[in-house]
């Protein structure tokens, strides 16, 4: 692993780093904020996962999560949305490809020797992180935004018992039902839509839940509304009876203004279940 910076930030060190990945088969780039507890002992961790078109850089830079983080005495880890580099299947679209990963194990050519996020997110960086610095692994929370919102949701539902909580901002909720989905699963997984289940969140939530307490914010002016589907993770909440607060915040759209402006909510939200 190299350390490519480490700046103070809020008496904490916000670094970036790269490291040679098994799972996508390439080098890989996160963004990793510790606050100023970690030079005592570990920490719990809030993964924040990006959506398309970002980097690890994103979220890290607009967010705003660093200054709520180290108020509450908890990493931050960004990963970045897909594999990248010289020899890495692409895309045309801005949907498809590098930057779009959509936190899946592909299967299908040619994106499965690189596409393997779901792992590298669940499973290699968290066993990085958690070797190379103060980090709790009993103490985990997930969240993202759009595509990231998907990944945080289908994750958290997904890997039973890692993540003690859940949220997400303007998360693609139905992606089998979505333009934002479908086109990206069929890709990735193949033809065969039983495949696609366990990347949907509102698929996810009617059969397994989530054991643990969820946030999701979508405004009701973001210009993606009708792709994100948040009615339907609403419907399988209710259907289920699970553990929720879903949110549609009037007049924000989609962007990090957006983010940056419930991220405070967010953060004590994820402080709650870590510090229990």
């Amino acid at each position: 692993m190299e350390a490519v910076a480490e700046n103070k930030c809020f008496g904490g060190v916000q670094g970036v780093y790269s490291h040679a990945s098994k799972a996508t088969g390439c080098d890989m780039t996160f963004g990793l904020f510790l606050p100023e507890e970690a030079r005592d002992g570990p920490v719990p961790v809030l993964w924040y996962l990006s959506g398309l078109t970002c980097t690890h850089e994103n979220a890290m830079v607009k967010a705003g999560a660093q200054g709520w983080a180290a108020e509450q005495g908890i990493a931050l880890v960004f990963p970045d949305t897909s594999p990248r580099g010289e020899g890495v299947a692409d895309d045309d679209g801005y949907d498809l490809g590098q930057g779009a990963g959509f936190y899946v194990n592909a299967t299908q050519d040619p994106w499965k020797p690189h596409f393997q996020m779901w792992d590298y997110v669940a499973e290699e960086l968290p066993a990085l992180i958690m070797s190379e610095f103060a980090i709790d692994a009993e103490r985990q929370a997930i969240t993202g935004h759009s595509m990231g919102g998907h990944g945080a949701l289908t994750l958290a539902m997904g890997r039973k018992g890692q993540y003690r909580s859940v949220s997400a901002f303007s998360p693609i909720c139905h992606s089998t039902a979505s333009d934002w989905g479908r086109k990206q699963l069929k890709a990735y997984l193949g033809a065969d839509e039983a495949a696609w289940a366990r990347h949907d969140a509102a698929l996810m939530m009617r059969d397994v839940g989530f054991d643990g307490p969820m946030l999701v914010d979508t405004g009701t002016s973001d210009q993606f509304i009708d792709l994100l589907k948040p009615e339907a993770l609403a419907e399988a909440a209710n259907a289920r009876r699970q553990e929720a607060t879903l949110r549609l915040q009037k007049g924000y759209d989609h962007s990090y203004f957006f983010v940056s402006s419930f991220m405070e909510d967010h953060i004590a939200f994820h402080a709650e279940a870590l510090y229990a």
